[in-house]
């Protein structure tokens, strides 16, 4: 199974809708059984997955202390991705989550609040060696500042090509449990949040096959020797 995170120290940065989205994607891309996991002690993961119809992705109930357990389990089960949301804070519940993940994700939105907030979990993941990619999210159209965002934060880490753009679809899908996906398969921010998922995709599968190989690598230089509605927990 693996591990996808979204992290930010800066609130609003659209962690929960991203998740969300990132999450029902990948179920309709065939990548599934998918299953959220919601840190962040708002809930506002959680609410939003309770206001589902659809049963995927599955939801996980957990918490920090329990989480490396869980994540075993729900691997067990036969989950194939978990996704991650996490608090808008630097604490010991989000460098417990970038130490199990794969990939980190980072949503920025194009202001100089954000683009400095985004160092201190770059240096999280830095600590910790984990890959990490910025995602310029809810970008204003043809905004000159869109694209000095994506260039300054090019010079601290791998940026997303793919930009999101704040249009209300995204609001107002997430009122009810649904993602713009659902709303209209063929929108513009539809096709954004399939192309974003087909990047992350990449990203992580790239990834895995790196860690498997080192893996490889060092086993053979080792001398021989003489849930609710579909929610679900890990315990």
């Amino acid at each position: 199974m693996r591990v996808m995170a979204f992290a930010s120290q800066k609130g609003g940065s659209g962690k929960t809708t991203l998740s969300g989205h990132v999450a029902v994607a990948a179920e309709r891309a065939g990548e599934g059984p998918v299953v959220l996991v919601d840190t962040d002690p708002q809930g506002s993961l959680a609410a939003w997955w309770n206001e589902r119809e659809d049963d995927s992705p599955a939801f996980a109930k957990t918490n920090i202390s329990r989480l490396m357990t869980d994540l075993d389990d729900l691997r067990a089960q036969g989950f194939k991705l978990a996704i991650i949301d996490t608090p808008p804070a630097i604490t010991l519940a989000i460098q417990s989550v970038i130490a199990v993940s794969d990939l980190v994700v980072i949503p920025t939105r194009p202001s100089p609040h954000d683009l400095r907030a985004a160092g201190a979990t770059v240096e999280l993941a830095d600590r910790t060696d984990k890959p990490f990619v910025f995602v310029v999210n809810g970008a204003t159209p043809r905004a000159r500042i869109t694209s000095e965002a994506a260039i300054a934060l090019s010079q601290h880490g791998t940026v997303a090509p793919i930009t999101i753009h704040q249009r209300t679809d995204f609001a107002g899908s997430m009122i009810d449990g649904r993602t713009v996906m659902e709303l209209n398969d063929s929108s513009k921010s539809a096709l954004e949040i399939d192309d974003l998922w087909d990047y992350l995709n990449d990203r992580l599968e790239k990834n895995f096959r790196r860690t498997v190989f080192q893996t490889n690598a060092t086993t053979h230089r080792r001398p021989a020797a003489g849930f609710g509605r579909r929610q679900v927990s890990g315990s």
